[in-house]
């Protein structure tokens, strides 16, 4: 019994050897493949494109809409009810023309009140002066009578002015664009009556890139190709914003003559921008710069491995950017993988 227990165990013993055996052999094989996946996946993997020199076409075009070069309300000075107007939406009129008339009633009683006034004041002052001179009334009584006639001379100045404020008239020449008001309305102090707009020149308001607008500059002539008549006219750049809309578009106004009257505020063009082109303009992509393009800086393959590079930048072309300094032509950078670089990190150039 005891030696069949002996052998029992003997037995037991083994199996756990061997077990242990086996454990340890499959933990170095594991130990060796995990080192040689190390080995074989230190490289990251990235995507390049090299440093490029090439020619810069200066020909671009941008879409715009044509906007009145002049857009004014003409409002009423004096308050009242409109009378009259005698032109309708449509018509052509000149700087100077009576567009409306308010009524006159109102303004000539108060004309006719301001000249009741002024007769009394003068009739006061005149037999104080009388009464001065027996006694009858102070100097300061004298001095107040004269001073209401002055106030009362001055009233009755204004509303006479006022009276002939009851014509409305434009200030510019144009066409009516808007009637905002009708025959019987009665309006406040600077209320629009009509909106006349000139459009014998037209402004072309476009919209460019950040990488264009430096090219422009306000005198450059510009073709421009109406979408309504297929014909390319002639313009000129009038004005270029000082500041962005927000997305790094800069808005550009081009001005046209329209005298023939062929075009309309509101209807679609293209501006088609000629500028001079540039010759051997060394370039990588935009997608090369770590972080934004203004911090300038670049991996650069040297070596299989990646190194953070700060280079010097021109201008900004869209898609790609110039380089003017710190990269030569046909070095290499990364476009696609700098998230999990750093420098001197060894990389794997994907095909």
């Amino acid at each position: 019994m005891k030696k069949k227990t002996i052998i029992t165990v003997v037995a037991l013993v083994g199996i756990a050897v061997a077990f242990i055996l086996i454990l340890q052999n499959n933990k170095k094989n594991n130990e060796e493949e995990l080192s040689l996946v190390t080995q074989t996946n230190s490289a990251v993997s990235v995507r390049t494109a090299k440093a490029e020199s090439e020619n810069i076409s200066g020909k671009f075009t941008v879409n715009g809409t044509f906007l009145p070069e002049t857009s004014v309300r003409i409002s009423a000075e004096l308050g009242g009810q409109i009378a009259a107007i005698y032109v309708e939406e449509g018509n052509e009129i000149k700087a100077g023309q009576v567009i409306a008339k308010l009524s006159g009633d109102k303004i000539n009683v108060n004309v006719t009140n301001a000249k009741a006034n002024l007769d009394n004041a003068v009739s006061n002052l005149q037999r104080y002066e009388a009464a001065f001179g027996s006694g009858g009334v102070t100097a300061v009584q004298l001095d107040q009578a004269k001073l209401q006639v002055e106030n009362a001379r001055a009233q009755y100045q204004s509303a006479q002015l006022n009276s002939g404020d009851t014509n409305i008239r434009s200030k510019i020449s144009g066409i009516v664009n808007e009637k905002m008001v009708e025959v019987g309305t009665v309006v406040a102090p600077g209320t629009p009556i009509v909106e006349v707009v000139n459009i014998s020149a037209l402004k072309l308001r476009v919209e460019v890139d950040e990488a264009l607008v430096s090219q422009l500059q306000v005198g450059d002539d510009v073709n421009v190709l109406p979408s309504a008549t297929g014909d390319t006219i002639s313009g000129k750049v009038t004005f270029i914003a000082p500041a962005s809309n927000g997305a790094l578009k800069f808005p550009v106004e081009i001005i046209i003559d329209n005298s023939a009257g062929k075009l309309r505020a509101g209807m679609y063009a293209i501006a088609l921008f000629n500028q001079a082109g540039q010759n051997n303009v060394l370039t990588i992509p935009r997608e090369a710069f770590v972080g934004s393009v203004s911090d300038k800086k670049v991996f650069v393959v040297k070596d299989d491995a990646a190194r953070l590079t700060q280079i010097q930048t021109g201008v900004n072309y869209g898609g790609k950017v110039q380089v003017t300094g710190g990269l030569k032509e046909g070095e290499v950078v990364v476009t696609s993988g700098q998230i999990n670089l750093t420098d001197g990190t060894a990389v794997e150039v994907l095909k």
